[in-house]
């Protein structure tokens, strides 16, 4: 990152929680109160705060309610289990921190966390003039790598809540056998998704999938090359190619589902997600109120106040539309 630009973070909450919820022992405040879940995310936030220093910091949160996707296919994540009530419970006090913080959060009826994280994405360089802003996005999961450009990462939870990898374009072609980031939802739309119960098209896994899409380019490709008998085409499998031909549907169905959305329609002020450090008092105050201890020295390793010329610069430099 050039000394111009200035680096926006796009906290993936829900993926975030669940991953501190699952990660980490059952932890209790004297009054019996659940809090694991709450402890781990903030452990997550300070570590990002001291590795990537942001300038403006959102929060994205999945509205409790279903999505349009669930219209589309009524399977839809038909196949997870709902999460435990002790982890619901923990979210607005996640929010509760991030209001205390000093942190803007969003969501929105009808969409999922990756989709406010998508419209963000896409909304923040147009947002200003100068200076250019870059993109991280830190997620519990690898869902939103079809965001990856060269201007947006992912800072993603690798194992527990202490592990981390930043993803950036080299390195999804690395974990993805040189597919592109813009082909994580035609790979999606061919493999499927367990997790969330994305068919993809039946009996195609990786290897195969990403065969075909190095050989293709996109889904959308594959079947018009099947369906105008290119020469590529005819060098498929007659089984393969059955199969495709088969399931054509289920894999446009899917790719639907995988696609996030970069257009919901959310308020979104750049300037009001400005990060000026942590407000050390508010901060301490909720820390010892929810028995986070071991946390409080975390304030001392923790970037807490804006400088002069920062605050100035982004005054300065911040255009909104």
């Amino acid at each position: 990152m050039t000394s111009e630009k200035k680096r926006l973070i796009i906290i993936d909450s829900n993926s975030v929680i669940h991953r501190a919820f699952h990660a980490l022992p059952a932890l209790s405040r004297k009054n019996g109160e659940l809090v694991n879940a709450v402890y781990g995310f903030l452990l997550v936030f300070f570590k990002a705060l001291k590795d990537l220093r942001p300038n403006f910091i959102a929060a994205a949160f999945d509205y409790p309610a279903p999505t349009f996707r669930s219209k589309i296919y009524k399977g839809y994540k038909a196949k997870r289990p709902p999460a435990p009530e002790e982890l619901y419970r923990q979210i607005p006090k996640v929010k509760e921190f991030l209001k205390a913080m000093g942190v803007s959060f969003f969501e929105k009826k009808g969409f999922e966390a990756d989709d406010i994280i998508g419209t963000i994405a896409r909304l923040a360089p147009k947002k200003q003039v100068l200076p250019k802003i870059e993109t991280v996005i830190l997620s519990g999961d690898l869902d939103t790598l079809q965001l990856v450009d060269d201007n947006t990462k992912i800072y993603a939870l690798r194992k527990g809540v202490k592990d981390v990898v930043l993803y950036d374009e080299d390195s999804v072609r690395g974990k993805f056998g040189g597919l592109e980031p813009k082909q994580i939802l035609d790979f999606k739309s061919l493999r499927g998704d367990p997790s969330d119960n994305i068919p993809g098209v039946t009996g195609i896994g990786e290897k195969t999938a990403v065969e075909l899409l190095l050989k293709f380019g996109s889904l959308e490709s594959i079947y018009k090359k099947i369906e105008n008998s290119s020469a590529k085409a005819k060098e498929l499998k007659p089984k393969l190619k059955e199969t495709l031909l088969k399931y054509k549907e289920q894999a446009f169905i899917s790719k639907e589902l995988a696609k996030i959305e970069k257009n919901v329609p959310i308020d979104f002020n750049l300037n009001k997600c400005a990060w000026r450090g942590l407000d050390v008092g508010k901060a301490k105050d909720l820390l010892e109120e929810f028995e986070f201890t071991s946390l409080l020295k975390r304030l001392s390793e923790t970037p807490v106040d804006a400088s002069e010329k920062q605050e100035k610069q982004i005054g300065e430099n911040l255009r909104l539309w």
